[in-house]
């Protein structure tokens, strides 16, 4: 049983101000000396990041699309574990979830699946009275208990004063609000907000004033005590740990630092419990892959940003081409997928798939159900994911091929071209996956490190 508080920070779309407020909260909490767990609905990277500068562990999501809905509670009990507060920030409005699957992957759903009441942050800047039938309609919509506004972005006393008396008509209580000289915000580019770990002092002073901001601003008791107010959750927490761990601990190299900054924190929790020692390597630094290294793992991130630095590495590119050559298996999702190529816009990186990469104008966004094509040191062939694309790039194969002939395309998925790159020893795609909900992949990667 999960007796852990909890509260769910949600908003009526994307740009209300979720993450100053979660972040804000998590921070305050923090330096309260409460113990607090920091989550993020949804596939984000980036809030997590945050998240985890402001509360001092790591930050999780939860993604009932990317691992099942009965997966939700079992990892919110191990991210959860040894906390006093849990904060969940949702992900764009408080209903939205996957097109065309109702409430699935939505905050409501997740807020369900936890038994979470739910704080709305509002953006009144341009609203009075009327906040009065929005925060109505979000709190009679759907199945989840609203118990208070955050109002965000309010321009004065008699700004807030007419806000207050407009959500006391409807019986909601303001937990607080913030005003909009008080917004602290992180700079963004072409995919959102820029990572914490690419501006780590300027981003930890930015976690310090949302803490002091929200400290100021919202009554950190009466959120405490709705936290308080969830009922238990009976769910057992998930365990990394694999039945029958690989002997020998090989060595897997994780990529990190400011270029690959997408890792959920269940990957080397996973690989750990397989059986594999799990080092870091940050490709802007290291020189080599770290001493011992059987297998890589390459996650997402902003390659095109540091791609001049990751070229100029030229000792750890051809540490990686001989790993890939001696058949070392390496396992790398999209911004991975870049660096493995011959080419990122010209500057040349791994070499070991035979194909340039290159920034687009276009987004390409959305959840895929994807089925393998090919065997990999991933998954075998007709092996079922849901994952997320996300990224800006575009991967052209200069053969139409991988340049080991045993190679095949990676997935497969309905509406588009067959997708990523794959051989018995590779795997290279575009495709965000949650590792959580396919246990058996780190399993496999290690085994395969290990024989």
């Amino acid at each position: 049983m999960v007796t852990v508080p909890r509260v769910v920070i949600a908003a009526p779309a994307s740009g209300h101000g979720k993450t100053t407020v979660a972040t804000g909260l998590l921070a305050a909490f923090a330096k309260r000396g409460v113990p607090v767990a920091p989550f993020k609905v949804g596939p984000d990277y980036i809030d997590p990041g945050y998240h985890a500068l402001a509360a001092g562990r790591p930050g999780r999501n939860l993604d009932p699309v990317l691992v099942g809905e009965e997966l939700i509670a079992p990892l919110f009990a191990h991210g959860s574990a040894g906390a006093e507060i849990a904060i969940i920030e949702g992900v764009m409005g408080l209903y939205d979830g996957r097109t065309g699957a109702g409430e699935t992957g939505s905050t409501a759903q997740v807020a369900r699946l936890l038994e979470a009441p739910v704080i709305l942050v509002v953006d009144a800047a341009a609203q009075g009275r009327s906040i009065a039938a929005l925060v109505h309609g979000f709190r009679s919509f759907g199945n989840v208990r609203m118990a208070g506004v955050i109002l965000n972005r309010v321009g004065s006393d008699r700004h807030e004063a007419i806000l207050r008396e407009a959500c006391e008509e409807v019986g909601t209580p303001v937990l607080g609000a913030l005003r909009r000289a008080d917004a602290v915000a992180a700079p963004s580019r072409h995919l959102g907000l820029v990572p914490a770990a690419e501006r780590a002092a300027e981003a930890q002073e930015s976690v310090n004033a949302l803490a002091a901001l929200v400290a100021a601003s919202v009554d950190l008791d009466e959120v405490a005590a709705i936290a308080r107010s969830a009922a238990p959750l009976y769910a057992d927490a998930w365990d990394p740990a694999a039945a029958s761990p690989v002997a020998g601990r090989p060595v897997v190299a994780l990529a990190g630092g400011p270029a690959f900054s997408f890792s959920y924190a269940e990957t080397p929790e996973l690989l750990s419990g397989a059986g594999a020692e799990v080092v870091i390597v940050d490709p802007l630094r290291d020189e080599a892959l770290p001493a011992g290294t059987r297998a890589l793992v390459v996650g997402g991130g902003f390659p095109e940003v540091y791609a001049s630095e990751l070229s100029a590495n030229e000792s750890l590119r051809k540490s990686v081409s001989s790993l890939g050559a001696s058949g070392g298996p390496i396992v790398a999702e999209c911004a991975g997928l870049l660096w493995l190529c011959r080419s990122l816009d010209d500057a040349p990186m791994c070499g070991i798939l035979d194909a340039e990469a290159a920034m687009t104008p276009t987004l390409t966004l959305g959840y895929r159900d994807a089925v393998a094509l090919s065997d990999s040191p991933l998954a075998p062939a007709g092996t079922r994911v849901t994952g997320h694309e996300f990224h800006r790039t575009t991967v052209h194969p200069r053969s139409g091929v991988l340049l080991s002939p045993a190679g095949g395309a990676a997935w497969a998925w309905r509406g588009a071209d067959p997708e990523g790159f794959a051989t018995p020893s590779l795997h290279a795609s575009y495709l965000h996956l949650h590792w959580a909900g396919h246990r058996g992949f780190a399993e496999r990667l290690v085994a395969a490190a290990a024989g």
